[in-house]
């Protein structure tokens, strides 16, 4: 079952403004991201939140194997210039520490995220870290201690990898780090006030550039991991969004489909029970009309009878016309090509329309060229498009008018068809109009005009699969000027004669 949005809603009471979709999805995405922060209580969203404890949780758990063996290679080390007990006091501290944040972070991940109450796991880890980087510090106060030569450089290399590890395993929950370092940072305090010598404070001051510098780090990795998760998360939105989009757009086509399959077998069923109705019509009103069953005792019924039969007539040809325009949008119109003179059916169209144009005291001006090659095309389709275009032109141009039909060859070496009307004209704005099916123009409006606005529709329709172009060129009070052009991939050029080989000299041996 498709979701049902406020997208699909317009959609259907008439169409949906993009951009202002566009702009409502990311309204409502800011607004989400706001009640996110609201409910924080780091400043970001919930999801960046989970998904930073769970690199930290993560980061620890890899990570384990290598602090142990730190630890085991720390205390070995300790233990040349100190005695076992504090080495193995520290080393104890170090690795309770260790073990508790190890414990968390395997909880956390096992934990569903909806039981997870984020502040308290921040705070927990912080006070694991704290404890973890404790035992560092009593290690480091210890060995600052030791008179023995090389304790103080020992010392510093300590310093330098708890801050290290705090600091590059602990990046994404800033609180740890600070909780971690802290120990650190207060065991060099007490160092230096429990021994003011000038080695001592120089080892202070080393060690507590090391723990700014990596504090600094720590926030650097901290932002890149923040935005990390935000480009991936917009990323993730995208990707909902053109998921979206995607199903909107396939249950879309789907109904598409359905309508149009609906629609199709409307037509097959309709045009099969209005064509026969109409062929009884037009039979019985021609028989009523031309008074072949005997004479009508009122001389107005041979002229309903006529009206009858000009009406059936015009009903049939809204009936075909509505079939070709749906045959040719479901492209199901196939054409039966052939070579064809374009000359020759144009003037049968032109013979065809006579009766109309006279009846109008319409002139009809014949610019044909009978010297064009011939073109590979559908005859029916063409003969279809001329007529269409030439009842078009002299259905809108007045009395005493005239209309002009141009056969000829285009500038880039196809063929074209072109119709000229002294008709009213039509306005700029709406040329895309009477392009559309069931477009008309206000002056076919006004005048009343017979038609279903399937003319031109239809010709667009058929010179597209023959791959021509339509053009349309219309001014009011001026006239009509309609131009269909042919590609010259469908122009057929005479290829010239073979001219005969002469027999070889050994074919005359032979």
């Amino acid at each position: 079952m498709s979701q049902l949005t406020p997208e699909l809603i317009l959609r259907g009471r008439g169409g949906v403004d993009p951009a202002l979709a566009a702009r409502r999805r990311l309204q409502q995405r800011e607004i989400n991201m706001l009640r996110e922060k609201l409910t924080s209580s780091s400043g970001l969203e919930r999801a960046f939140d989970f998904e930073l404890l769970r690199i930290f949780a993560t980061n620890w758990t890899n990570a384990s194997i290598a602090v142990l063996l730190l630890l085991v290679a720390a205390s070995g080390l300790s233990a040349l210039w100190l005695p076992l007990g504090p080495v193995m006091s520290a080393a104890l501290l170090i690795a309770s520490g260790l073990s508790a944040t190890l414990t968390l972070a395997r909880r956390f991940l096992a934990a569903p995220q909806e039981a997870r109450g984020l502040g308290q796991w921040r705070l927990v880890f912080g006070l694991a870290q704290a404890g973890f980087c404790s035992g560092w510090a009593v290690l480091i106060f210890f060995l600052t201690l030791a008179e023995a030569s090389g304790a103080h450089t020992f010392a510093l290399v300590l310093v330098l990898s708890a801050a290290a590890l705090s600091a590059m395993l602990g990046a994404t929950v800033p609180g740890a780090v600070r909780m971690g370092q802290a120990p650190i940072f207060l065991a060099v305090m007490a160092l230096v006030i429990v021994e003011q010598t000038p080695p001592t404070i120089t080892l202070a001051l080393v060690a507590g550039a090391t723990l700014i510098f990596f504090a600094y780090l720590a926030e650097r990795l901290y932002a890149a991991s923040v935005t990390t998760i935000a480009a991936r998360a917009e990323k993730d939105a995208l990707i909902a969004e053109l998921e979206t989009a995607k199903a909107n757009s396939d249950e879309a086509r789907r109904r598409a489909e359905e309508s149009n399959l609906a629609k199709s077998r409307f037509l097959a069923t309709m045009s099969h029970e209005l064509r026969t109705p109409l062929n009884a019509i037009l039979g019985f009103s021609d028989v009523m009309a031309n008074e072949l069953m005997g004479a009508h005792a009122v001389d107005a019924y041979r002229d309903y009878a006529k009206d009858i039969h000009a009406s059936g007539e015009h009903l049939l040809n809204i009936i075909n016309e509505i079939l070709d325009l749906s045959r040719v949008e479901a492209g199901r119109y196939e054409l039966r090509e052939e070579a064809i003179h374009l000359a020759g059916v144009a003037e049968e169209c032109g013979h065809m329309l006579q009766l109309r144009a006279k009846a109008k005291a319409i002139r009809v001006i014949d610019e044909i060229d009978p010297t064009l090659d011939p073109l590979w095309a559908d005859e029916k389709a063409v003969r279809q498009i001329c007529l269409n275009l030439l009842s078009n032109a002299i259905k809108f141009t007045p009395q005493n008018g005239e209309v002009k039909l141009i056969i000829g060859r285009d500038g880039s070496g196809g063929q074209k068809i072109e119709v000229i009307d002294t008709g009213p004209g039509i306005p700029e704005k709406e040329l895309p109009l009477v392009l559309e099916s069931f477009g008309r123009g206000s002056l076919a409006i006004k005048t009343a005009e017979q038609g279903t606005g399937l003319g031109l529709p239809i010709v667009k329709g058929l010179i597209d699969l023959h791959g021509g172009s339509l053009e349309l060129h219309s001014r009011l009070r001026e006239g009509t000027r309609v131009i269909v052009r042919f590609p010259a991939s469908r122009v057929m050029t005479a290829m010239h004669p073979m001219r005969e080989r002469k027999p070889s000299a050994y074919a005359l041996r032979v």
